[in-house]
């Protein structure tokens, strides 16, 4: 028998996507790829389509080879079929050549999914039933949120879909600065590490609270974060926004 799930592409998104899925015994699930990295343990990936076809199909190859990729998927897709897609750029427009007849769904998730703590944005105008299935696929791995526009994808591919490459790449930078203040490189890591976690955490638990306050609460005016807030905060936004720019062109390119 078939597997009703089947995912295109099992790079760092997809990947995370099926340990997850994997995790709250979704499967079972059909990979195709062919050239799968570090799957789960007792998953096999095909570079061919399963037999049959699927109910829920999800596109999480690189933006650029899709339509390749998904040729030999074109006859197995039926009305009934939801096309998932997490790939930047690609719009439901584009994907609809493809798959004509078809429900799709767009969402970007991050790869923090892998854990159930990721966050992943969604847009469809495929009606309440594909909503809801596609709540069901994403709740799993996180927070959901629906964009009343498909046009703002761009904007949250740079903000929460390249974002954990951002707060690790501030991980790496704050242990690097603690190794210039004396620190041996395994602790500074384990601190930057460990700082960063329990913020999010922290922040994550008072979700009601403004960022802006949870960060007064822990700055003593004259005091050692004071000081620090104070090179950090005139350089912090631009640069920011400056990075989510960036990547959100890009994301509009790859459309």
């Amino acid at each position: 028998m078939t597997a009703p799930l089947w995912l295109l592409g099992a790079g760092n998104m997809g990947g995370a996507l099926l340990r997850r899925w994997l995790a709250e015994d979704m499967g079972p699930v059909a990979v195709i790829d062919p050239a799968p990295r570090d799957l789960p343990e007792g998953v096999a990936a095909s570079a061919a389509p399963p037999v049959g076809r699927p109910d829920v199909l999800v596109l999480a190859v690189k933006p650029q080879i899709w339509w390749a990729a998904t040729a030999p998927l074109a006859d197995r897709v039926q009305a009934s079929t939801l096309i998932v897609s997490v790939m930047a750029g690609v719009t439901t427009a584009d994907l609809a050549r493809r798959f004509p007849q078809a429900p799709i769904i767009r969402a970007m998730p991050n790869t923090p999914a892998a854990i159930g703590q990721g966050a992943t944005a969604l847009f469809t105008a495929a009606g309440d039933l594909a909503q809801g299935a596609a709540e069901a696929l994403f709740s799993p791995a996180g927070t959901t949120v629906w964009l009343p526009e498909e046009a703002m994808f761009d904007a949250v591919t740079g903000l929460s879909g390249s974002g954990p490459a951002y707060v690790f790449a501030f991980i790496e930078a704050l242990a690097a600065a603690g190794e210039a203040e004396g620190l041996p490189p395994a602790l500074a890591m384990q601190l930057a590490r460990a700082t960063v976690s329990g913020a999010g955490a922290l922040a994550a638990s008072q979700a009601a609270t403004p960022a802006a306050v949870l960060r007064a609460n822990v700055t003593s005016p004259g005091g050692t974060t004071a000081a620090g807030l104070a090179v950090l905060q005139p350089a912090l936004a631009p640069l920011l926004t400056a990075t989510v720019a960036a990547a959100a062109v890009r994301s509009r390119e790859l459309g």
